[in-house]
Order: structure tokens, then sequence, then C-alpha cells
């Protein structure tokens, strides 16, 4: 029998990863009847320096509202979740969330090569170690190796 969690965060960004990560968090949510969460975060804005003068990609709240309805498509495809978007650190901001809102298990993707890890850092790795709760790191399906024709 699976452990009986009441509150499932399932982190998911506009990656491929996502529709297997939100699989794996729903059929846990259906074997232990809780609440589920979609979680995605929208980081600090980008910056462009020109001069003495800054110019961000996207005006503040534009982002935001952009995460906010990509996500509601998600939520409109599973049944029963609610959506979540929080800012900031990705994992820092997920870690906090998660800390303050009782949650029980904190599922997501783990996909990233050794060359993205050092350059973006690790978000599972992040979460895995700070997390107040069980953390369930979901890789995708491998791909099948094709055979070379000779």
């Amino acid at each position: 029998m699976p452990a009986p969690y009441r509150s499932i965060a399932c982190c998911i960004s506009a990656d491929p990863a996502s529709g297997h990560v939100v699989a794996e968090a729903v059929s846990l949510r259906d074997a232990s009847h809780g609440d589920l969460h979609l979680v995605t975060v929208v980081g600090p804005a980008h910056t462009t320096l020109a001069g003495p003068f800054s110019y961000y990609s996207d005006p503040p709240g534009v982002l935001e509202d952009r995460a906010a309805e990509w996500l509601a498509e998600w939520v409109q495809r599973t049944p029963g979740a609610a959506p979540v978007v929080l800012d900031g650190y990705p994992p820092r901001a997920v870690c906090r969330w998660a800390s303050a809102n009782g949650v029980d298990l904190i599922v997501a993707a783990a996909h990233r090569g050794f060359v993205e890890r050092t350059l973006l850092g690790g978000f599972a790795a992040y979460v895995a170690y700070h997390a107040p709760c069980p953390v369930l790191l979901v890789r995708p399906p491998a791909v099948p190796e094709v055979a070379e024709a000779g």
C-alpha cells in the first residue's frame, strides 16, 4: 500500500519531462486520495544592460501572468489539481512553499546532464537536500538506442 500522501507538490516547467512527472504525481494522488498541487516557479526577470540603463525582458508581472496562464492549461488537463505559481530562485521557492503549506511529498524531474547542472544549477539536487519532506525524482523514459547501419 502506498504511503498516504495528504498533499503532493508536483514541480513542472516548460519541459517535455513535465508530462512524466505529472503522470507519476497523479497516480500517487489517486492512490493516496490527497491533494495535488501543480507548482511552477517564475525566476528573476532577465535584464539587459546598455550603458547606464537596464532593460527587463518583460515588464514586472508579465512573466507571472504568462506562467499562470500556462499552468491553468495543465490544471485543465489534470482534474482535481490546484495551480501554484511561485517566484524567486526555483528550488528554494519550492522548498519554502512546501514547508509553509505542509506538503508531504514533492515530485520533480531529474534529467539534466552534467554540463547543464554545472551551468544552470541542479534543481533536483537542491530540492532533494533541502526539502522539508520526501522527494520523488522522476527520470524521463529512456530513448531506445538506434542500431548503426553497417
